[in-house]
């Protein structure tokens, strides 16, 4: 059912580097590896960000669609990424010139490379999201224990946010990066290259809950979002504005709804839903501290 995972053992992605833990003796321990990727659209250079590169073709189509820049329905004729320069193009039928736009940015609450042009809202308020979608809680429970127990890059470095795209109770898609927005627009990309609905979709991420997030998914026009992490007061207004269905602070049996609760089915039984485990996401207890401060704060 999982068509895309990460690959934890890709040596490209992490690095064992030395050093001395908390008693002073030496450890070797692996560490994220993040490069920078230019991208370009037909010829202009519209930004560089930093990311684990492992699906450049995905981040590059899902950050022009999630910023304006791309159409749902423009046909790309090319995408060449260039490995040994870190760059990767771009090309469409339709002519396009963001000189002016690419000038005026604005700083947005996204970990590692969090910018975007003005027009993140442009068309924000003429979606629509299903009213008929559903989400049942028992297809969440089993969602989130499917979630936290693949191999990740998260579980072997750390360092790191991971976004799934689900349908009922099965993740489709698991995306990581060492910021959520990178997450999130590979996920975009791939979508938008496959073909992809959103109608019947839930989103899932490790990050918080901000406008950033909640803008980009409404743009993708996936109706459920979900998260382990907490919620921003203005990701919470636009949510509701968009009739998008908004989970937080989801751990074990416990989570809270603060917009599009309409959608929720209450049919899990919760004497038989377990608390989570320390296991699924973290190696040791010592990580645990410094993990769990690293998603709630990127």
């Amino acid at each position: 059912m999982l068509r895309v995972r990460p690959d934890p053992t890709d040596p490209r992605l992490t690095r064992r580097v030395a050093g001395l833990d908390h008693t002073g003796a030496r450890v070797e321990t692996a560490v994220t590896v993040e490069r920078p990727l230019t991208l370009y659209l037909n010829g202009q250079e519209i930004v560089t960000m930093m990311t684990i590169l492992d699906r450049p073709e995905d981040l590059a189509i899902g950050y022009l669609l999630n910023q304006g820049m791309l159409k749902r329905d423009d046909r790309v004729t090319v995408v060449d990424y260039d490995e040994d320069l870190g760059v990767v193009v771009v090309r469409t039928e339709r002519q396009t010139n963001f000189e002016q736009k690419l000038k005026k940015k604005t700083l947005t609450s996204g970990c590692a490379q969090g910018t975007a042009f003005g027009d993140l809202m442009e068309d924000f308020a003429s979606v629509r999201l299903p009213a008929t979608a559903v989400l049942r809680t028992s297809w969440l429970y089993r969602l989130l224990h499917r979630i936290n127990t693949l191999p990740s890059l998260y579980l072997e470095a750390g360092a790191i946010h991971g976004c799934a795209l689900c349908r009922e109770d099965q993740p489709i898609v698991y995306m990581e990066d060492v910021g959520r927005h990178n997450a999130v627009d590979k996920i975009a990309g791939w979508m938008f290259r496959e073909g992809e609905g959103p109608e019947d979709k839930i989103f899932y991420t490790t990050g918080r809950l901000t406008s950033e997030m909640v803008i980009k998914t409404v743009r993708m026009g996936i109706p459920i979002l979900v998260s382990r992490s907490g919620f921003t007061a203005w990701g919470v207004e636009l949510a509701r504005e968009a009739n998008l269905t908004l989970i937080g602070r989801c751990k074990g049996k416990r989570f809270i709804a603060l917009a599009g609760e309409s959608r929720i089915v209450f049919d899990a039984d919760l004497n038989y839903v377990p608390e989570e485990s320390a296991k699924h996401w973290r190696k040791n207890s010592a990580e645990a501290q410094g993990q769990e401060a690293n998603a709630d704060e990127g």
